[in-house]
């Protein structure tokens, strides 16, 4: 078995992972460090959050600047100011006592002033935000001239929250002649350009397969009615009294919603969301770190950065659109060999999302039913059972309070007792779940329309606004925040397009769509059942042109009938003179 001092890292270096307890390395740092100590070249590691990659780049680096040179030698980009505190804070303790080995951090939404402080410090290791990084180097603020290393952590995230123009910026003002180091979970063609641009000849180090999620994750998913999420998100919940866990919503609102609906069910739970101050936000992060609350509701773009230990469930409450989104979701947990579980929230149409999941996943997600009341009863008992044989008793402290709780008790049998106890503990549990419905779906709903899984959409953008097919398909794109919606014939008129869109995805298209502001003018959304039908008492369509010249069809009257009304008048007859 590899340990650490196969690696070739040095004796200060050793004695401090040491210290903070690590034995063995990860697969990322068996690799990596060796690599980096003793050859010259690029790098781009793939690997999960939560594998190590902070060691397996930090202490190379540790290990190879000056202490001597009192110029910034190593900076590593990061997503959120979250992240690069914690890369800096990590990077300290492993260069404890160590020469030359001063870190600062600068990200955005702090003042400028302490941070410029800071770099004037010239301290051997800058981590930073890409943002902040551009806005110091504007200032003249940052002398990457002397840089050895240029690490990109977290690349896919960075470009994700539109990070690109930042990146080319920093990696274009940097020393030509460093090295180069690239870590992403995933390698979405915006990673590969950078690498390609950017990088000379990299080697690829890769820690389990490429775009795949760790493998010390559990993932599980149920079927649930769209009014019905709630009290399925309290029953997942309810059924795992150890979850220490974070619930994923797709926007601020959802999140202050099922915060305070918990909160007023008698959850012990916080939020977390791009609303929160600076302040607001490191006071949540604080807390929950020392586990209480133990349940955070949070947004993606809230959450980017977030490192906390000993994770057990991530719940994704709505489904995110991107597969890349579930698995950065889903590697909060399972981190540094721990097991975790990731359970998903599905409403009957979204099944194409889970597929595209498993494919990114590379394994199939395991469909379960919603736990009745029946079995959350009998894993509450087990688990206050549980409780009860493992509590750590000191006689010697109680001895006081047994004697004044027997007088207060001792009208009461073990069996009336026993009851007592297990009511003061589940009397609100008993309550809430006596009736209880089964929320599994009995079975997949029909669909309201046979159109070959398409829903015409008339938007109020033609011809007269410049609009062409690609245009549409990006507005959809953009309003939707999905790239993965299935479009059909799109039909542009002067004022009006129609566009078919999949039945699957229909409502939220519509919904997204609706209002939209387009170059300033306000989009407005009509919904057809098909491409042909049309609403009751509408006129209906022409009848073909070879048929208007008094020829009958299919629409024309009987005899004394009323005529339709696409059909032309008959033409009066002359009078004979």
């Amino acid at each position: 078995m590899t340990t650490f001092d196969d690696l070739g890292l040095d004796s200060g270096l050793l004695e401090n992972i040491r210290v903070r307890g690590f034995e063995t390395p990860t697969p990322i740092q068996a690799e990596m460090i060796p690599f980096l100590l003793q050859e010259s070249g690029d790098v781009v590691g793939l690997a999960q959050t939560g594998t190590g990659k902070t060691a397996a780049f930090g202490l190379p680096v540790l290990q190879k600047i000056n202490p001597r040179e009192p110029r910034t030698q190593a900076l590593i980009l990061a997503p959120t100011r979250e992240l690069a505190l914690q890369v800096c804070r990590e990077i300290s303790d492993y260069g404890r006592n160590r020469p030359g080995a001063q870190c600062t951090a600068v990200y955005g939404g702090a003042a400028f002033g302490p941070q410029i402080r800071e770099l004037r410090r010239e301290a051997a290791v800058v981590i930073a935000t890409p943002g902040r990084l551009r806005d110091l180097l504007g200032r003249g603020v940052v002398n990457l001239d002397s840089l050895r290393f240029l690490v990109l952590d977290e690349a896919d995230r960075m470009l994700e929250a539109g990070f690109k123009d930042d990146l080319d910026t920093i990696l274009q003002a940097a020393n030509p002649d460093r090295r180069t180091l690239l870590f992403s979970a995933t390698m979405p063609p915006a990673v590969a350009r950078i690498a390609a641009e950017y990088m000379n000849n990299p080697r690829e180090i890769v820690a389990g397969q490429r775009n795949r999620g760790t493998e010390n994750v559990s993932h599980f998913a149920y079927r649930v009615h769209s009014t019905d999420k709630y009290a399925a998100l309290r029953r997942l919940i309810d059924i795992s009294p150890e979850m220490y866990g974070i619930v994923f919503c797709r926007t601020r609102e959802s999140v202050g919603e099922i915060t305070a609906k918990l909160g007023s069910d008698g959850y012990a739970v916080d939020s977390l969301h791009g609303d929160l101050s600076q302040a607001q936000r490191e006071s949540v992060m604080r807390r929950f770190r020392h586990g209480n609350p133990e349940l955070l509701v949070a947004t993606d773009v809230a959450a980017r950065g977030l490192d906390v230990d000993n994770l057990t469930h991530v719940v994704h409450y709505d489904l995110p659109d991107e597969p890349a989104a579930y698995n950065h979701r889903s590697g909060r947990t399972g981190r540094a060999g721990k097991t975790g579980v990731s359970l998903s929230l599905m409403h009957l149409r979204e099944g194409f999302k889970i597929k595209r999941i498993e494919r990114e996943l590379g394994r199939k997600i395991r469909i379960l039913q919603i736990p009745d009341a029946a079995e959350i009863r009998d894993v509450r008992l087990n688990h206050f059972a549980e409780r009860v044989n493992n509590a750590q008793v000191d006689e010697r402290a109680l001895a006081p309070c047994i004697e004044n709780i027997r007088v207060k008790l001792d009208s009461y049998d073990r069996e009336a007792l026993l009851t007592r106890f297990i009511a003061v503990e589940f009397n609100r549990f008993l309550k809430d779940y006596r009736d209880a419905p089964d929320l599994n779906p009995r079975a997949p709903e029909r669909r309201r329309r046979d159109t070959g899984g398409m829903v015409r959409l008339r938007v109020s953008l033609g011809r007269k606004h410049s609009v062409q097919p690609p245009q549409l398909i990006g507005l959809i794109n953009q309003a939707s925040r999905s790239r993965y919606i299935r479009l059909g014939l799109i039909d542009i008129q002067e004022e009006w397009s129609d566009i078919q869109v999949e039945a699957e995805m229909a409502d939220r298209v519509e919904e997204a769509l609706r209002g939209f502001d387009y170059r300033g003018s306000r989009i407005s959304v009509k919904r057809g059942r098909d491409g042909r039908k049309k609403r009751p008492g509408s006129v209906p369509s022409a009848p073909p042109r070879h048929r208007r010249r008094g020829r009958k069809h299919p629409g024309a009257p009987t005899q004394g009938g009323s005529r339709h009304p696409w059909a032309r008048p008959p033409r009066p007859k002359k009078k004979r003179r």
